[in-house]
């Protein structure tokens, strides 16, 4: 029963994106992380929405759009290039507060009717979808903190 509650939040895992392939290729720089990359398909679609608003919302919704769309692949890039754990987690729970941002401001144009629902829904997948993906490299990272620190790291915090 907890466990189900516990999924009830996660995200759809349904996406547009294709999916990852399971051979693991040596990561020697951010644009090699597959977040990165799913989060740059994202900043794409972003700033196609945020070109279709009204002239009116130039400098308003258009612009934050961008603004957290760019924070989401800039804090995964700033991240990797940090050298300790703690640094890399830190950036990684910036980008995802920038996805739930960003889903936020879509949320905002459709509600203002600047954005269908159907076009919205798009975008709000791949950002359901780059969650997930910071998730677990947030896992993945504390998991290995914790092992160089001999079981002492910090657990994944919502």
């Amino acid at each position: 029963m907890a466990m189900e509650s516990r999924n009830s939040k996660i995200e759809t895992r349904n996406s547009d994106l294709t999916a990852v392939p399971q051979a693991k290729k040596p990561v020697r720089d951010f644009k090699d992380l597959e977040v990165w990359k799913a989060a740059l398909e994202l900043r794409k679609e972003i700033y196609k929405v945020a070109k279709s608003l009204p002239e009116l919302e130039r400098f308003g919704p258009a612009n934050q759009l961008r603004r957290a769309a760019t924070s989401v692949t800039a804090n995964v890039a700033e991240g990797f290039g940090r050298f300790g754990y703690q640094e890399n987690v830190q950036f990684c729970r910036q980008a995802r507060g920038s996805v739930y941002e960003l889903r936020d401001h879509l949320t905002t144009c459709v509600d203002a009717s600047y954005l269908e629902l159907l076009e919205g829904r798009r975008p709000d997948r791949i950002a359901q979808c780059i969650t997930q993906l910071i998730s677990g490299c947030l896992r993945s990272t504390l998991a290995l903190k914790s092992a160089s620190e001999g079981g002492q790291g910090e657990r994944l915090s919502r």
